[in-house]
């Protein structure tokens, strides 16, 4: 069985929303990340993907985004050895006081540049490969 995990790519002003995961969180601690999360059980099953972003984002950063656009999905082995299924959306902020709103999840806040999440330490491959195709993509929309 899968795991599914959601994730919001979200850019203003030429700069993506970037968090630091707590040095609590079981997977990536530490690391530079998109925002988002687990899709729960208890989520709707209509826009099941978008409502568990929505979620997350309200849970995590206290906003609110709208128009969803798919941009990719990959699966991968967890460091716990479980199945996951990551996949990514481009959204547009909507409202809401950005603020971390649990620190055991959520260490640091960043609006970041493409080249500065390609060239950050904290920035994991995966996130350089996320970031590098939301921009192809951004770019490739505008056209």
């Amino acid at each position: 069985m899968f795991v599914v995990n959601v994730e919001a790519a979200i850019n203003k002003n030429g700069k993506w929303l970037i968090i630091r995961r707590s040095e609590k969180e079981k997977h990536a601690a530490g690391l530079l990340s998109l925002v988002g999360g687990k899709v729960d059980q208890t989520d709707r099953s209509e826009n099941v993907l978008e409502n568990a972003l929505k979620r997350e984002l309200a849970e995590e950063l206290n906003i609110k985004v709208f128009e969803f656009s798919y941009v990719k999905s990959e699966s991968f082995v967890a460091g716990s050895g479980g199945m996951v299924i990551d996949i990514v959306f481009f959204c547009h902020y909507k409202s809401g006081e950005l603020k971390a709103m649990s620190q055991d999840e959520v260490a640091d806040i960043y609006w970041m540049t493409t080249k500065e999440v390609l060239e950050h330490p904290k920035a994991p491959d995966y996130l350089k490969a996320q970031i590098e195709a939301v921009d192809q993509w951004a770019k490739y929309r505008k056209k």
